[in-house]
């Protein structure tokens, strides 16, 4: 079951990177976003190719956390990562090479790591109160600091408060599948309410900067924050050892670090 979740998360991470450059692509179009210029996003064809490809990629993912822990199936997402930059930026250079081997070997690793210590487990209602609190509250910091910046710092941290809430997304979407026929109704609305602020987030950051850097962004933190909620609050890996603990630690402090190289790229290239 393990592997095939995999192949269906893989599967989706491509879907991904295709439905964002389209995604951009429309938003670019339209210029400026604001609430009250989000319609004309229903009238770009681009856009809304994207929207079904994302779509397509989505069915994907919940196939994936359905066969799966949390801690293996998220991580995967970063995969989009070096899709999205072979589609969006023209030309590569030895820096911006190592930020997107960084983020992507990373979470690669962390998934390798974490395949083999983490064990499937129940979403108590405590715990999605818990995360949901704890998630909250970092999105609504990373919307604080893009509201008063501009650019790349803006971009990203539309990027990193989508990938927080998707992170909790994904821990809900396992919650909620593995539940049915019966549906856990508190994880149910918390998914909805944190799937519609991820996905605006991702928007405005399409509206703020690079496709590549969003989802980098979105990508990276989605399933760092994942796995930690798998990790510490769900205790997927309390058998793991304290070896395979930093090994998951380090590795996404690598993938974390190939964000900042990724956002220091792109500010370098709009201040020349």
């Amino acid at each position: 079951m393990v592997g095939l979740a995999i192949g269906c998360a893989v599967l989706g991470a491509v879907c991904s990177a295709l439905g964002a450059a389209l995604q951009h692509a429309g938003v670019r179009d339209v210029g400026e976003l604001t609430l009250r210029r989000a319609y004309r996003l229903a009238a770009s064809r681009r856009w809304l190719l994207g929207f079904s490809v994302l779509f397509v990629a989505a069915i994907l993912q919940i196939l994936a956390f359905w066969l799966a822990p949390v801690t293996v199936v998220a991580p995967l997402a970063v995969l989009s990562l070096p899709i999205i930059a072979m589609i969006d930026v023209r030309r590569f250079t030895p820096r911006f090479a190592v930020a997107v081997a960084a983020a992507t070997g990373g979470v690669a690793t962390f998934v390798a790591i974490a395949a083999g210590s983490a064990v499937p487990t129940d979403v108590p209602e405590k715990v999605v109160l818990q995360a949901g609190q704890l998630v909250a509250a970092a999105v609504f910091v990373f919307g604080m600091i893009a509201t008063f910046q501009t650019g790349t710092i803006r971009c990203l941290a539309f990027a990193v408060g989508a990938g927080a809430a998707y992170g909790l997304v994904s821990v809900l979407v396992r919650d909620v599948t593995t539940a049915l026929p019966h549906i856990p109704w508190l994880s149910f609305a918390a998914l909805l309410i944190a799937f519609a602020v991820g996905a605006w987030f991702i928007q405005l950051g399409y509206s703020s900067g690079p496709a590549d850097l969003v989802v980098a962004g979105q990508t990276v933190v989605n399933p760092i924050v994942a796995s930690w909620i798998g990790m510490e609050l769900l205790e997927e890996t309390e058998g793991a050892s304290l070896g395979t603990e930093i090994a998951l630690i380090a590795s996404g402090a690598v993938a974390v670090t190939g964000i900042i190289v990724l956002a220091q790229f792109h500010r370098s290239r709009v201040v020349t």
